[in-house]
């Protein structure tokens, strides 16, 4: 689909060049992106009818080819005045003549032959008045038989030379014929080849239409309403859990809401120090977010006008994770009830905080965890329980001593610095398609059990 390949692209660039979006400027922060995923996510598809076209002009011409090629040997099959052909012919007619040349001196000679025979038997019944005629017939005999054994070498001579010379004649025309049925097989390999290309490029066109839904779906929904709240920091070895609220600010029912969260230290997105998990009060078990194109979360539940839904995000700071600046950017998704149109929030929210070193023993963390999601020491919000649309959890409170909140825009906010808002964009292009097409999937899938 294309929006995987887009978020594939995003993924690499964040991955490759931290250090850019960590330096960013930043009056990024307050940029609104120039097109929305929906956007973007067309291109994939035109892409694939761009190769299905390309396909079809080299079947095409592939076809064009290969009957051209047969035409050329049809024609030549066809012609009747082609040298060899009339060489053939010749040589054919040549030795026909030949053999029958040496048939008739053959019969010749036996008729010679027969004849002396004959003279000679008169010649031994012959009387001595007999004898003198009987002995020149015999020679008369042996004479013609004589011309007619000439005669037959000579025909038999030729005979064989003409039947050698049609034979001749008759494989060059075939080696002719042979070599003109080879030069089919390359048209014909190309053109099998072509409408292989073609069948794949359909298949792949086909394919990726059917798991995108249709040309209204995952456009900019500005009733979607988010909020982002959690610890300032979170401590090396610990974890540190935010809530991500989803509102419908519209009119119309949602059949189901959801997104996806990435993470971003020191060293750029999507790095291996912070793990990111969620839950919420329908899916209580915490889940990883590994790879943003195949994991998100989803409240499998519709959201009336009105109300709002709850996720947990949980950020795991690994033991080697850098003392520095972090972040979290969350995505919003809507699905319709129908399951046949999806929209995504205008931006992203993001929280800031400070990754920092282990407090010193029976200090406490300043999150509130103690990397598990269990209450930590006696500083932070200690809100560690998965929590669905019901929190009581305040969600837009403004920054204190131990919670970052932003509601709906890429701008840095509480006490986190002010160079994570590139990065964590970056990293929120990543995630923003990879759960609205497998949302919408798995809802129909639903519905259709």
């Amino acid at each position: 689909m294309k929006i995987r390949r887009i978020a594939a692209t995003a993924v690499a660039a964040a991955v490759t060049a931290p250090a850019l979006f960590l330096s960013a400027a930043p009056a990024f922060a307050d940029t609104k992106p120039t097109a929305g995923v929906s956007q973007a996510a067309d291109s994939p598809i035109e892409e694939l009818k761009l190769a299905v076209a390309a396909a079809q002009a080299k079947y095409d011409a592939a076809f064009a080819a290969n009957e051209k090629a047969q035409a050329e040997v049809r024609a030549l099959l066809d012609d009747k005045n082609h040298r060899l052909v009339l060489a053939n012919n010749e040589a054919s007619r040549a030795s026909k003549e030949a053999a029958a040349a040496k048939s008739a001196a053959d019969t010749k000679l036996a008729a010679a032959e027969t004849a002396l025979a004959t003279a000679e038997e008169a010649l031994a019944k012959a009387t001595e008045e007999e004898k003198a005629k009987a002995q020149a017939d015999v020679d008369a005999a042996k004479a013609a038989v004589a011309t007619a054994t000439a005669e037959a070498d000579t025909a038999k001579a030729t005979a064989a030379a003409k039947a050698a010379e049609a034979a001749a004649a008759s494989d060059a025309l075939d080696d002719m014929y042979v070599e003109a049925f080879k030069t089919l097989n390359a048209p014909k390999k190309n053109l099998e080849e072509a409408k292989k290309a073609l069948d794949e490029a359909k298949k792949a066109l086909q394919d990726a239409e059917a798991e995108t839904p249709d040309d209204e779906a995952c456009q900019i929904d500005k009733n979607i309403g988010m909020s982002l709240t959690g610890p300032q920091k979170i401590t090396v070895g610990t974890s540190g859990v935010f809530t991500f609220r989803v509102t419908n600010k519209g009119k119309v029912p949602y059949g189901d809401v959801g997104g996806s969260a990435v993470s971003v230290d020191m060293k750029g997105p999507l790095s291996d120090d912070l793990k990111v998990s969620w839950s919420s009060a329908n899916s209580p078990k915490w889940k990883p977010i590994n790879d943003p194109e195949k994991d998100f979360f989803s409240s499998n539940s519709a959201l009336a006008p009105g109300k709002s839904f709850d996720f947990k995000l949980k950020i795991d700071a690994a033991v080697k994770t850098p003392v520095g600046d972090g972040g979290v950017a969350a995505f919003a998704l809507s699905i319709s009830e129908d399951s046949t149109k999806c929209g995504e929030a205008e931006q992203a929210v993001y929280a800031s905080f400070r990754v920092v070193k282990p407090a010193k023993p029976g200090s406490g963390n300043d999150n509130g965890t103690n990397g598990n999601g269990t209450t930590g020491g006696s500083k932070g919000n200690g809100n560690a329980s998965p929590q669905g649309g019901t929190s009581k959890t305040p969600l837009t409170s403004t920054s204190t001593t131990s919670t970052s909140t932003t509601s709906g825009r890429l701008a840095s906010t509480g006490a986190g610095p002010s160079t994570l808002p590139f990065a964590l964009a970056g990293g929120a292009a990543v995630v923003l398609g990879a759960g609205a097409m497998v949302m919408v999937r798995r809802r129909k899938a639903g519905e259709g059990a």
